[in-house]
């Protein structure tokens, strides 16, 4: 598992962001931001907040206020990794937890 790869968890109709830093590999658990279809959900003002991610070719909203913990064994398929997009996942959080 590394930060920003994009997994399936199963029964969820969307796709989840793994945040965590790797320096913490080895814990049971995983902090993760889902991503739902673009159209799915109205996007905010504050679109720093709910950005717009490319996953295999189509756009998704980081969901960023629902921020969770998994259990890594809910992480199934591995689908993508969006370190390519890194500066917008983590303007995101730290929008979501600083407030700039």
């Amino acid at each position: 598992m590394a930060r920003f790869d994009v997994y399936r968890i199963e029964g969820l109709p969307h796709y989840v962001v793994d945040l965590q830093a790797e320096l913490l590999r080895d814990l049971s658990t995983r902090v993760v931001v889902p991503l739902v279809k673009m159209g799915e959900m109205e996007r905010e003002v504050a679109m720093r907040l709910r950005p717009c991610l490319r996953v295999d070719g189509a756009d998704w909203i980081l969901n960023t206020p629902e921020l969770a913990v998994v259990p890594c064994t809910r992480l199934s398929e591995r689908v993508a990794n969006l370190e390519d997009q890194r500066d917008v996942i983590v303007d995101a959080i730290d929008f979501l937890m600083q407030g700039y």
